[in-house]
């Protein structure tokens, strides 16, 4: 056989159809299966468009077939073949399944080793082993499909922002240390000795000044990187849509921020999404969800019952009133036919740290006969009382009610964690749903207990609500900002504000939060002297690119949607970083590293390495 002189493909591995039946075509891409009939040998030939079957018989073309004896899985080929229709044998499940190739020449481009794994769209291996040969994991066509469909996310948010007159502007990467809420992650300058750079955490003071400069509309779509303890739907370094807006209020930013994400879901998942979002407080949301980004697929609100047990004898319940807690609950519809089995797993469910640490779980059930029974039934056996308890819950025969009585923070987290459980332990919730909600009228500041002084919700050039602005100085726990958030299936995945623009505001924010003019001029001077000269009324909002790509495509690890992500030791396992440097680099920095003492860095094996 005379070699392929030509190796450019003329089609890809997803486009061939019956109408090209007895074309003599091209394919390059990577063999994907192999299988063996004796005299004929099959192939699936894959590349990022799809794959197409590739027949090789020993009648035909004896010398493509006795190459084709030899092709490991994965290697790369170079094929010449002709366009053939499968008749009766046709693959409906993959777009090319009419057809099949019927190889007259091969050429292996390159060979491929051994897997260490199958590229199926649910592989058995593990995570870590697929994220050491991560650029094999990305080959399978679960991957593929979602890192194509973040592809054109991309395109889709930089075409409306464009459509709507913003501009793409870029912002530094190597810029100043600001205290913005988390760990910065510095880089030592070699050139200015004991000085370092801090990679951002977000563009927010940069795009305020490009407000400042008058560009008016600002988009980016950016990375950001905060050194914080991760879980899986956040990573050290991560991709942020960035918006900006000139002379307006947050009415404006929030019609922009829908119509982005109305266009996003259109053209990617063919979805119409009804706008406007509905809104929430954020004190309605934490009272009935225990949450500022609740999921709102499924009913279940968080029920108050201080009010309906407040002279209870009942010590748990009385216990927790008296220390200043609180007793709420939720009710389980249909939930009376839950065994105690399955109650008690979900009370050690609401025992656990992650999930709020409660004490216990109260609970009682509604019988046939409305009688109530279990735990929670001893603080409601009083007429009275009894009845106030099924008037306030609602709670029909059949039912079951769960309470937690603790202090606020563990009560509002453990029923929070309790309801998502219940919701999709019981199928309550619909994957295909989508529900969009805005939070709005957030508190500015809350209390630092380790520091023991107020901080910024959001952050210290988010501006108060004008009817709060005489609280500043007298009370700041109690004044709430013009800040929103956007939340989707209990995800936040964009937040923004209004940003202040008077100078004056802006010192009565720092000394709510007890930064001095000193502090602040060393921390923030570079965007405070650009405030010198005519700041314009601005506001804006980001978006979590990843979490958007992740509820978007149907997966539920943020990893899924970055090519090369890192684990929850914010380690990248392919490239082994992070990692050690070569002496001479440290000496150029003035640099050295002391170790950690022994008791901090054993694991108990021995080898005092993270283990994954």
């Amino acid at each position: 056989m005379s070699p392929i002189s030509n190796l450019k493909r003329t089609h890809n591995c997803g486009e061939l159809r019956l109408e090209h039946a007895g074309q003599q075509i091209i394919l390059n891409g990577w063999a994907a299966t192999w299988r063996d009939h004796g005299g004929v040998i099959f192939i699936d030939l894959r590349d990022r468009h799809g794959r197409t079957q590739l027949t090789f018989n020993s009648d035909v073309a004896p010398e493509a077939y006795n190459t084709a004896r030899d092709i490991k899985r994965e290697s790369v080929l170079a094929i010449k073949g002709t366009v053939n229709d499968r008749g009766e044998n046709r693959n409906d499940r993959i777009p090319t399944g009419a057809i099949e190739v019927v190889v007259n020449e091969v050429k292996i481009l390159s060979v491929s080793e051994a897997l260490p794994f199958e590229l199926v769209d649910q592989p058995k291996a593990s995570e870590e082993l697929r994220l050491r040969n991560r650029v094999l994991d990305l080959r399978r066509s679960y991957l593929q499909d979602i890192l194509i469909a973040r592809s054109k996310a991309n395109q889709v948010v930089r075409t409306y922002f464009t459509d709507n007159d913003f501009l793409e502007l870029e912002t530094p990467i190597l810029t100043k240390a600001t205290p913005e809420g988390a760990r910065d992650f510095l880089v030592p300058s070699r050139i200015s000795h004991g000085g370092f750079y801090a990679l951002p955490q977000s563009p927010q003071l940069f795009k305020q000044m490009f407000m400042v400069a008058g560009f008016e509309r600002y988009f980016q779509i950016t990375k950001c990187f905060r050194d914080e303890d991760l879980r899986h739907d956040r990573q050290p370094e991560f991709t942020q849509i960035d918006v900006e807006m000139s002379f307006v209020d947050e009415e404006d930013v929030m019609a922009t921020a829908e119509g982005m994400l109305v266009r996003m879901w259109k053209e990617i998942k063919g979805v119409e999404i009804p706008t406007p979002f509905p809104r929430m407080s954020f004190d309605e949301s934490i009272a009935k969800y225990g949450t500022d980004a609740p999921d709102l697929r499924f009913g279940m609100p968080i029920i108050d019952m201080g009010e309906v047990f407040a002279n209870t004898e009942f010590r748990v319940i009385s216990g927790a009133l008296e220390a200043g807690g609180l007793v709420r609950g939720l009710v389980v519809e249909g939930g009376a036919s839950l065994s105690r089995k399955q109650i008690d797993a979900l009370t050690n469910f609401v025992k656990a740290p992650e999930n709020g640490g409660a004490g216990g779980l109260l609970w009682c059930k509604v019988n046939d006969e409305a009688a109530l029974s279990g735990p929670l039934s001893k603080a409601a056996t009083e007429g009275a009382v009894r009845d106030a308890f099924m008037e306030l819950t609602g709670a029909k025969p059949g039912d079951l009610v769960v309470a937690v009585a603790a202090q606020e923070s563990v009560v509002l987290m453990s029923l929070n964690k309790l309801r998502l459980k219940l919701g999709n332990d019981l199928g309550l919730i619909n994957p295909d749903d989508l529900n969009f909600v805005w939070i709005v009228d957030f508190p500015m500041f809350e209390w630092d207990d380790e520091n023991n002084r107020a901080v910024a919700r959001h952050h210290p050039f988010t501006s108060p609500k004008e009817v709060d602005m005489d609280k500043l100085d007298s009370d700041p726990l109690k004044v709430y900002a013009r800040a929103y958030d956007v939340v989707l299936n209990g995800s936040e995945i964009g937040g923004g504000s209004v940003r202040i623009h008077n100078s004056q505001v802006q010192r009565r924010v720092f000394k709510a939060l007890g930064i001095e003019e000193a502090e602040a001029e060393e921390k923030f001077g570079f965007l405070l002297n650009a405030f010198r000269f005519g700041p314009p009324p601005h506001a804006g909002i980001a978006f979590g690119m990843d979490r958007i790509c992740m509820i978007m495509t149907g997966t539920h690890s943020i990893r899924d949607v970055i090519p090369f992500p890192k684990t929850t030791k914010a380690a990248c396992l392919m490239t082994e970083a992070p990692s050690g440097v070569d002496a001479r680099q440290l000496d150029e920095l003035h640099i050295s590293v002391v170790p950690k003492p022994k008791a901090a860095t054993d694991n108990g094996n021995g080898s005092g390495e993270e283990q994954q």
